[in-house]
C-alpha cells in the first residue's frame, strides 16, 4: 500500500518542480534581434550564441531576423519592432542627429571598416575618381550610401558626378555581374559572396580604408528605453554574443557550420570566409572585444558630420552608452 503521506510529498516536490519550471521559462527575456542586412556569413556568431545556449544560459529567449540595412535595423529598433539590432555607427549618427532617433550602440563589433567599392576586373574602373561618371549600386537603406560623400571627399571624387541605383539587398550581387551598375558598394566581408556571384568574372575592390578613412564601423545597438529600464538584459546579450562572437573568431569554420543548419542557403565556404575577415576588424587584443574608445567615437561623428548637413550636434554620449562590455 502506498502511504498517503507519501504520495502528498510526492505530488509537493512535482508541484514545486513545475513551478520552478514555469518561474525559469517565465524569467527568460524574450527580445527580438534585427541583423542588419539580411542573414549572411558575417551573421554566423549570433547563431553560434544561439545554438551553443549562450543566450539561454543568460536567461534570453532571442529571434534573430532579418535586416534590409542599417537605416532599416535602426528605425526597426527605435520603433521596438526589434528591442537589439546590429547597424552601422553612421546611421546611428545620422539617424540621432537628424531624426531624434532614440538609439545608441552599447557594442563595438568592427572597429574598423569594411566599407569598399567592389567593380569588376578589366572594367575600365581602375580608380576611385574613374567612378566619375558611373553608377553605383546598393539597397535604399544600406549605409555605404550614406558614408560614400566621405570616401568621396577623401579620395578626390566629385560625387555630384555619381549616380545611384538602389535595388533590394538580395539583388546587389546580380546587379553587378550582370553589368546593371558599374559598381556596388559592399563589405570587404562578403568578398567570398560576392566572388561566387560574378563568377567567371573577377573582383577589384577599392577599400574606404585604402584612402585613409579610420573608424567606428557597425555594433550592437539598442533603444534608448530598453538601455533604461532593461539595461541587465542589454548587458547579458551583449556578453552572450562577445561569447558567440570569440568562439566564431577561433572556429570559423565551425561557426559557420553552425550557421548553415539555420540558415541553409548560406554555403560553409563562404561563411567561413566571411568570418576570418570578421576576425582582422575587430578590436585587437589587449582591448577586449566590443570596447569602444571614446575619442576615436568622437573622430567617428566628426566623419560624419564633415559630409552631412546635421540638424543637431551630437556627441558621444549621445550615440553611444558605455558599461555594456566587460573590461
Amino acid at each position: 500500500m502506498i502511504c498517503h503521506r507519501a504520495v502528498l510529498g510526492f505530488l509537493s516536490a512535482f508541484l514545486l518542480s513545475a513551478s520552478l519550471s514555469t518561474q525559469g521559462a517565465q524569467a527568460a527575456d524574450k527580445l527580438t534581434f534585427v541583423t542588419d542586412f539580411g542573414y549572411l556569413g558575417r551573421h554566423a556568431y549570433y547563431f553560434v550564441a544561439l545554438d551553443k545556449g549562450y543566450y539561454k544560459d543568460a536567461g534570453l529567449d532571442v529571434d534573430i531576423v532579418r535586416g534590409q540595412g542599417s537605416a532599416d535595423a535602426v528605425k526597426q529598433v527605435a520603433a521596438g519592432t526589434a528591442q537589439i539590432g546590429f547597424a552601422d555607427a553612421a546611421s546611428v549618427i545620422l539617424g540621432r542627429a537628424n531624426d531624434g532617433v532614440p538609439v545608441k550602440l552599447v557594442a563595438e563589433v568592427y572597429a574598423k571598416p569594411p566599407h569598399a567599392v567592389f567593380t569588376i576586373e578589366g572594367s575600365p574602373i581602375t580608380k576611385p575618381k574613374d567612378l566619375e561618371g558611373r553608377t553605383i549600386a546598393d539597397s535604399a537603406s544600406s549605409s555605404l550610401p550614406k558614408m560614400f560623400p566621405a570616401y568621396a571627399k577623401a579620395a578626390g571624387i566629385d560625387a555630384s558626378k555619381v549616380k545611384w541605383v538602389f535595388v533590394t539587398s538580395d539583388a546587389i550581387a546580380a546587379t553587378l555581374a550582370l553589368g546593371r551598375a558599374d559598381a556596388v558598394t559592399y563589405y570587404t566581408i562578403s568578398e567570398a559572396l560576392m566572388q561566387k556571384a560574378v563568377a567567371p568574372k573577377k573582383l577589384a575592390i577599392m577599400k574606404f580604408s585604402d584612402v585613409g578613412m579610420d573608424f567606428y564601423s557597425n555594433g550592437i545597438i539598442a533603444n534608448d528605453e530598453v538601455i533604461k529600464s532593461k539595461p541587465d538584459m542589454v548587458r547579458r546579450f551583449v556578453q552572450a554574443t562577445l561569447h558567440g562572437l570569440k568562439d566564431a573568431i577561433n572556429d570559423p569554420e565551425a561557426a559557420a557550420k553552425i550557421l548553415n543548419k539555420y540558415q541553409r542557403q548560406i554555403d560553409v565556404d563562404v561563411g567561413t570566409a566571411e568570418m576570418k575577415v570578421i576576425s582582422t576588424l575587430v578590436q585587437a587584443p589587449p582591448e577586449p572585444l566590443g570596447v569602444v574608445d571614446k575619442a576615436r567615437m568622437k573622430r567617428t561623428i566628426d566623419l560624419v558630420a564633415s559630409s552631412f548637413d546635421l540638424k543637431k550636434p551630437v556627441t558621444t554620449d549621445d550615440v553611444f552608452a558605455d558599461g555594456f562590455v566587460t573590461k
